[in-house]
């Protein structure tokens, strides 16, 4: 399969994708120790987990439908033209729809729910071990896991040294972030994780000045920590 032909197929995929997931972001969008949502402000049923966030009877009550179209389109097109037609390819795919997915709900209620962040931990690693066994591959299994456990390990020291700073779910979207950074090397895990912090640090700071938030305002980490794993994981497959 040519450059082109890869790039726009994963473009077509993330377009599919993204419009698969404003109703699972309305419906995990709730404050922790909630239920997930079933019903519509108005109190219509919403049933099912993918498509748009309505109930038939209102208007959308989720995400627009095009911002999350056009960012999983874009963030797929750019990891097939960055990284090729390779085994791992496959596994940046489907694993970037619920990272995308992951972001707009902590955005939204400072919460990464289990039913995501456990799946991602556990089935990241096993589809790396698949990819390995393919022919083309140009990372590691072995580097994978110890990425997952490393970056993971060092989550949650910082969960236990500082538990209202981050949350239990960042240690879990850690460990499959580290998995995909470890798949090419330790320098990713290491560009990954400063990127996460110094991207949470100048929102942190712009959000101080704009809306004169004090220093010890929480503000949700995990879409940093997702867009850090993400731009380290196209530096790994540039390299």
């Amino acid at each position: 399969m040519g450059e082109g032909l890869l790039v726009a197929v994963a473009l077509g995929w993330g377009a599919v994708a993204g419009a698969l997931l404003p109703r699972a972001a309305y419906r995990f969008s709730v404050p922790p120790d909630e239920a997930w949502r079933d019903r519509c402000p108005r109190g219509h049923p919403i049933r099912g987990w993918i498509g748009r966030a309505w109930c038939g009877e209102c208007e959308d009550l989720g995400p627009g439908v095009p911002l999350l179209v056009t960012v999983t389109a874009l963030l797929c097109a750019a990891l097939a033209a960055v990284t090729g037609p390779r085994p791992e390819l496959a596994v940046w795919l489907l694993i970037t729809p619920v990272g995308v997915l992951l972001a707009v709900v902590d955005l939204r209620v400072r919460r990464l729910p289990d039913p995501l962040t456990l799946p991602l931990a556990a089935a990241t690693p096993a589809l790396l071990g698949v990819a390995a066994l393919a022919p083309g591959h140009a990372g590691y299994w072995a580097s994978a896991l110890l990425g997952a456990l490393g970056l993971g390990g060092f989550y949650f020291l910082l969960f236990l040294i500082n538990p209202g700073g981050l949350g239990f779910g960042d240690v879990k979207v850690a460990v499959g972030a580290g998995a995909v950074l470890g798949w090419y090397g330790w320098w990713p895990v290491l560009l990954g994780t400063f990127a996460a912090f110094a991207c949470g640090a100048v929102y942190g700071g712009v959000r101080a000045v704009v809306r004169k938030t004090g220093r010890k305002t929480v503000i949700p980490f995990g879409p940093f920590l997702l867009a850090g794993a993400y731009a380290g994981l196209l530096l790994g497959a540039a390299g």
